[in-house]
């Protein structure tokens, strides 16, 4: 009976600390550049020894992974839920393009990170890696044809539309910045309009 909480604790202990490597790295990588950096460089940002690393990745190429898997498992895990939710497809954009935003602001880095990066990986990881943004392409795109169908969506091509939507989404990591006087939320409820309302070309209000 005592074990168990030790070993859930232990499992949670290993999690967290996982996380802080990969988001340490990808701030690493983001400022050096990924060839100009060795573990040991990682270890020392992190603040552990070698042998503490080699303990949760046995190598650099499995962290820049582990930093791609944030910013293609993670939205298919956490955002296309949404597009299984109730509500009309143009709501459900809606709320796809608000939590998209949301995640890109939260692994911003690790976005750019794995732009400027991929061609580093294996081409097993690459090709995993390739498979998730194919799929949520695929959903995005699967939504705008149903918006398309029901008539609220003016677009004349499902695909294209998707690709479009996406390209405007992810370059928001690119150029948004706390500093710059601007509100996330505002930013957020812009580009909802912006893609929903005259993108798409849904009539009325997005709640």
């Amino acid at each position: 009976m005592t074990q168990e909480p030790l070993a859930l604790s232990r499992t949670a202990r290993t999690r967290l600390r996982r996380e802080e490597i990969v988001t340490t790295a990808a701030r690493t990588f983001a400022d050096r550049g990924y060839a100009h950096v060795g573990m040991r460089d990682i270890a020392d940002a992190v603040g552990i020894r070698g042998a503490s690393l080699y303990h949760h990745f046995a190598a650099k190429e499995e962290i820049l992974y582990a930093v791609c898997l944030t910013v293609t498992r993670e939205p298919c895990e956490e955002n296309l839920p949404l597009l299984d939710a109730a509500g009309t497809p143009a709501r459900r954009t809606a709320m796809l393009v608000r939590a998209h935003l949301r995640h890109l602001y939260r692994r911003r880095v690790e976005h750019l990170v794995g732009l400027h990066e991929m061609a580093s990986l294996s081409p097993e990881h690459r090709a995993e890696i390739d498979g998730h943004r194919r799929y949520y392409q695929r959903r995005v795109r699967d939504v705008i044809t149903a918006g398309m169908r029901s008539g609220e969506f003016t677009v004349p091509d499902a695909q294209l539309a998707a690709f479009g939507v996406l390209d405007m989404l992810n370059g928001f990591s690119g150029w948004f910045r706390d500093d710059r006087g601007l509100s996330l939320d505002d930013v957020v409820e812009g580009y909802v309009e912006l893609v929903v309302g005259r993108m798409l070309g849904a009539r009325g209000a997005v709640d």
